[in-house]
């Protein structure tokens, strides 16, 4: 049996709550009453058993699943449904404290999941009566907003309630600062009723909707995070999920997928069949899917990733969809569309790149900036090949960086602010293109042996200028690539003031060829468990597990005070050194350091995008130091208009400034094997990038750690019921985050523009000292 090695960092949560489009109020509501059924599958207490063997022996800490493991099970279960502890109340954890000792020998013993539907059940049913008080206060209360009241954002480390009638006040002021949001928004009180009552009514559909399967995941997910943060069961549209992940390809139709109010709503067509034939659009209902000349099956109050299984399905083959046009006067309406499956490509997570022209003192030069998303690769889920053109990071960025040596950049950055990491091999593969052989990273089993994985090609693609702009959200397989160039002398590395800090290697097994034995068929799917084995270090022995990679040239960043990182998840593996493994340094950056510090701090002093910045960071700072927001309507006008005002200021300041002299394109996969370069990107107004950029760091400062406890409260683990795939999106967005992407204008981004700033001068020195060298050689020569 082979397993697959990634390098992943799940950073996002994924929350429950679908985008607040309209409502279609006959749409019966889910409830208690009519909640999908949590009836124990057949082979589900022999997963778990063979879940809870491989942790034991499987994972890097080779921890017995004991009673002390037991226990932390028990609050991590607790915890992924009630992340802000204001469902379950003390009565509750008194009855469920008889799991406590117990979780263990129930597993591995007899195979007994019941504790997980005894919670979940339990789980659903303060939902249900916090979404029948929600209700009754919105039809009866009229909420007045003149006290000092303030509303804890953050209850995570605080005691859950005594009772119900405690929990029903922690409610009715989380209603409050609802309603309160909505009225600061200008919405009429009757508009306010109907958004909070649609907003709970589809957290309430989306737990009520969670069945069997879904339960044994979040249960499964919890054991496994007691061993590390890395460390997931995936049941089978999790893994298929990854493995498209991975991939960036699927196959089905090409429709981005959205559950809302009971309907399955495309909301975006991608290229593919669906976009063909020309007879599907955003905003059409799906009601039904056929399979060929198979009996069409109802989908209307279906779960979204059940309808998405329906629609997904081999290439070649045909799927009929039934579907209410979304601009039909007639609710009667329905059109049957025949389409055949075929691989649909994610391009939009594909590596890309922008080709940057400027004048730096009366000189033309150019810039490449490189955006890598993941380390993705083209592997099916047993380590095989996939069929078709192979998908490749190292390949897809070399095919880049060819084309911008052609257009004679004369420096490259590579951008991995948000890249969560991925394939191991495609880091090590891809480091080897900016360096000659040798050791990219090592690893370290449980038994402390250690493998050292090496770049064996002699060659380097790109010998130029290199800057890494790395994030607090880079993460593993960006850990290593950064670090290793780091650690070479190669590039410079740029950003946050660390990255995420993931030092873990997972395996992702499979858990069909277990489950064969014990007599499961082979056409059922029983997920698989992805775990922790081995530990990663720089080939200068250095781990970045915690600690991440620190940059060269940390620049300001509101990221660098939020709670985020390695350091801030459960159960995190601890820091450590082993010995360097022995490499040439090419030492291409270290001379420069000191020098590009002290002319990219002097440009940030003066640079009006940092002043920005640095504001927002102080008051995002005030805003932790507080935990609390104000329900006092008078004071929250008063920091609204102070906010607004703010914003208008920027966006005058903004206006004021020329338009930007240099010239942008766009440098796709498609394009990059082309001859010469598309035309250029048109500049944007900069009235309007002040909308997307400079608003957009006002509201991370001011509304970023609201945002997180918003969504903490709805999210389970591990699954969405928002926007999925046949093509997914991965998460819903509030609306504050629906306000920021409206803007399809790009925002001013002012770490990348210092960072070419910075690539300009490391330019500019090393040409310096070339022809430095150069004249003394001559000299000696003479």
């Amino acid at each position: 049996m082979r397993f697959l090695t990634f390098i992943l960092c799940w950073l996002a949560a994924f929350p429950l709550m679908a985008a607040e489009n309209g409502t279609n109020d006959h749409v019966a509501v889910r409830n208690l009453a009519n909640a999908l059924p949590l009836v124990s599958g057949a082979n589900d207490g022999t997963i778990a058993k063979v879940v809870a063997t491989i942790l034991e022996r499987g994972h890097y800490l080779r921890q017995p699943f004991n009673d002390e493991i037991s226990a932390k099970f028990l609050d991590r279960y607790l915890d992924s449904l009630d992340n802000l502890h204001i469902y379950f109340l003390q009565s509750d954890l008194k009855e469920f404290e008889q799991y406590r000792n117990s979780l263990d020998d129930l597993i591995l013993k007899e195979g007994d999941l019941s504790p997980a539907r005894v919670i979940f059940k339990r789980f659903r049913e303060r939902v249900q009566q916090q979404y029948d008080y929600a209700n009754e206060q919105l039809k009866n209360e009229k909420f007045k907003f003149d006290s000092d009241d303030k509303f804890v954002l953050n209850r995570k480390t605080l005691a859950r309630p005594a009772d119900l009638n405690e929990a029903k006040q922690f409610w009715r002021e989380r209603l409050r600062y609802e309603y309160l949001q909505e009225k600061l928004n200008k919405e009429k009180p009757e508009e306010i009723v109907k958004i909070i009552s649609r907003r709970y009514t589809r957290v309430l559909r989306a737990i009520m909707e969670y069945d069997n399967e879904d339960v044994l995941e979040i249960f499964l997910t919890a054991l496994s995070r007691v061993y590390d943060p890395h460390s997931d069961y995936m049941g089978k549209s999790q893994l298929e999920n990854f493995s498209i992940g991975m991939k960036l390809s699927l196959y089905g139709i090409g429709a981005l997928l959205a559950s809302e109010d009971g309907f399955c709503k495309i909301k975006e067509l991608k290229p593919g069949p669906a976009q063909r034939s020309k007879k599907l659009k955003p905003n059409d209902r799906i009601v039904a899917v056929a399979q060929g000349n198979e009996a069409p099956v109802d989908v209307v109050d279906m779960k979204l990733n059940k309808v998405v299984e329906l629609i997904r399905g081999p290439k070649g083959t045909e799927v009929k969809l039934t579907v209410i046009p979304g601009d039909a006067t007639d609710p009667s309406a329905r059109n049957v569309i025949s389409l055949v499956r075929e691989e649909i490509k994610l391009e939009d997570q594909e590596a890309k790149a922008k080709l940057y022209e400027g004048d730096v003192n009366g000189k033309t030069m150019r810039w490449g900036v490189i955006d890598l998303p993941s380390f993705y690769a083209g592997f099916d889920l047993e380590g095989k090949k996939t069929d078709g053109e192979q998908k490749s990071t190292t390949t897809d960025v070399a095919k880049l960086l060819k084309k911008l040596m052609e257009e004679n950049v004369a420096g490259v950055v590579l951008d991995l602010r948000r890249n969560g990491g991925g394939s191991l091999e495609e880091a090590i593969n891809l480091t080897g293109l900016f360096i000659p052989e040798g050791p990219v990273v090592q690893v370290r089993d449980s038994e402390g042996n250690k493998t050292v994985d090496r770049d064996r090609d002699p060659t380097m693609l790109y010998k130029g200028p290199l800057i890494v702009l790395t994030s607090r959200f880079s993460a593993s397989a960006s850990e290593i690539l950064a670090g290793a160039l780091q650690d070479y002398g190669r590039a410079l590395i740029v950003g946050d003031s660390s990255t995420h800090g993931k030092g873990t290697v997972q395996s992702l097994i499979q858990l069909k060829p277990y489950m064969r034995q014990f007599g499961m068929p082979a056409n059922q799917e029983p997920g698989a468990l992805k775990v922790t084995i081995r530990k990663f270090y720089r080939a200068s022995g250095a781990s970045t597990q915690l600690k991440g990679v620190t940059p060269d040239i940390i620049l300001p960043s509101v990221n660098n005070f939020l709670e985020v990182g390695e350091s801030s998840l459960e159960n995190p593996l601890p820091w450590d050194t082993i010995a360097a493994a022995p490499f040439d340094k090419l030492n291409m950056v270290e001379q420069y350091v000191d020098e590009l510090k002290k002319r990219s701090d002097k440009r940030i002093t003066s640079d009006k995008d940092f002043t920005y910045i640095k504001d927002d960071i102080e008051r995002f700072k005030k805003t932790q130091a507080e935990k609390s927001v104000s329900l006092n309507e008078s004071v929250r006008l008063k920091e609204k208009q102070e906010a607004d005002e703010r914003a208008k200021a920027r966006k005058k300041e903004l206006a004021s400034r020329p338009e930007p002299k240099e010239k942008i394109w766009d440098i796709t996969l498609k394009l990059a094997g082309s001859p010469g370069l598309p035309d250029p990107i048109a500049h944007t107004n900069l009235v309007k990038r002040a909308d997307a950029g400079t608003s957009k760091n006002k509201k991370s400062a001011e509304s970023k750690s609201a945002r997180k406890n918003d969504k903490a409260e709805i999210k389970l683990t591990s699954h969405s019921e928002t926007n999925s795939l046949d093509l997914a999106e991965s998460k819903a967005k509030s609306s504050d985050e629906d306000d920021e992407d409206s803007e399809k204008s790009p925002a001013i981004d002012a770490t990348l523009d210092e960072t070419i700033h910075i690539l300009t001068d490391y330019v500019n020195l090393s040409v310096a000292e070339s022809k430095k060298a150069l004249a003394g050689t001559t000299s000696a020569k003479k």
